[in-house]
């Protein structure tokens, strides 16, 4: 573990103060929310916003309190009640990964790393996230928020690569207090930060609690003079946007659907059958009768 130094030491706790005072108020924050939450709502955050998650979580939470819950369902039911938040396989995911929970562990989310990572669908960045903020334990915890907010406190430059390296965990880590419980609290405070301070395109510097030790401020670039940004990707008329309106359908059809209704959503049907070969392959629907549709484990 990397010795902090007097400035990585304020800027933790300059982001601890900022935190208490100011975070939002979400649900996978209150007091007293279990490991299981946690881990719901850190699946459910991954490239969908807080906005969209907040009530999917909730109601997640309220039918299915415990890992156990859900595995006693179908994995048609989670599919279902996951919605529109997109990427649905992460409902599956969520599914095998309660199974497990109940088979190996008791029913139990485990609060090691190691355990968390052979979890199915979660990946080195969940579990760190699971073990820090359901369990208080001190790791880098980095989104692409963090990244950038580290890449601009720590070194000076405009933003944050594309992808966490071990190099951007290593300078998270070198801005954690030495105790669990802060670390865990900078972790949350950093990615706070990230998220509504110091964000891509306008970055509130002004109002930033790091603003005195900012490296990327004190240099003077406080707005990003870096290269062209990145277009948003087109939606409409994509492979995701036919895989989203055919499952649309399924999840509103206990008892299926019918290949000609599927077939009405687009025009294009090279593009309307790869999408529903791809939901077939990737387990979000089964094909009940010759030529009907339905969630897995749907009559």
């Amino acid at each position: 573990m990397r010795s902090q130094t007097p400035a990585t030491s304020a800027l933790a706790n300059m982001a601890i103060r900022w935190y208490d005072t100011t975070a939002r108020d979400l649900p996978w924050r209150r007091p007293g929310t279990s490991p299981w939450a946690v881990l719901v709502s850190e699946v459910m955050l991954q490239q969908t916003p807080v906005a969209r998650v907040t009530p999917v979580f909730e109601a997640w939470l309220r039918r299915w309190p415990s890992p156990a819950a859900l595995a006693a369902e179908s994995v048609g039911e989670a599919i279902r009640a996951w919605g529109r938040l997109g990427y649905p396989r992460r409902a599956i995911r969520l599914h095998a990964c309660a199974g497990v929970l109940v088979a190996r562990h008791g029913g139990a989310v485990p609060s090691d790393v190691a355990l968390l990572l052979a979890l199915p669908g979660v990946g080195a960045y969940t579990a760190r996230a699971v073990a820090t903020f359901a369990f208080g334990q001190r790791h880098p915890v980095v989104d692409t928020n963090v990244r950038r907010l580290v890449s601009r406190a720590v070194n000076g430059s405009p933003g944050g690569g594309p992808a966490t390296s071990a190099s951007d965990l290593v300078a998270a880590e070198a801005l954690l207090p030495a105790s669990a419980a802060r670390a865990a609290q900078a972790s949350a405070a950093f990615m706070e930060l990230g998220a509504l301070v110091c964000t891509a395109r306008t970055p509130s510097c002004g109002v930033c609690p790091l603003r005195s030790v900012c490296a990327w401020r004190l240099a003077g670039q406080p707005v990003s003079s870096g290269g062209p940004t990145r277009r948003a990707q087109r939606y409409e008329g994509t492979d995701r946007h036919v895989r989203g309106l055919l499952l649309a359908l399924a999840r509103e059809a206990p008892g299926g659907v019918e290949r000609a209704v599927l077939d009405a959503v687009w025009p294009d049907p090279e593009r309307r059958h790869r999408a529903l070969a791809g939901l077939v392959e990737d387990g979000l629907l089964v094909r009940t009768f010759p030529d009907r549709y339905g969630l897995p484990g749907s009559p």
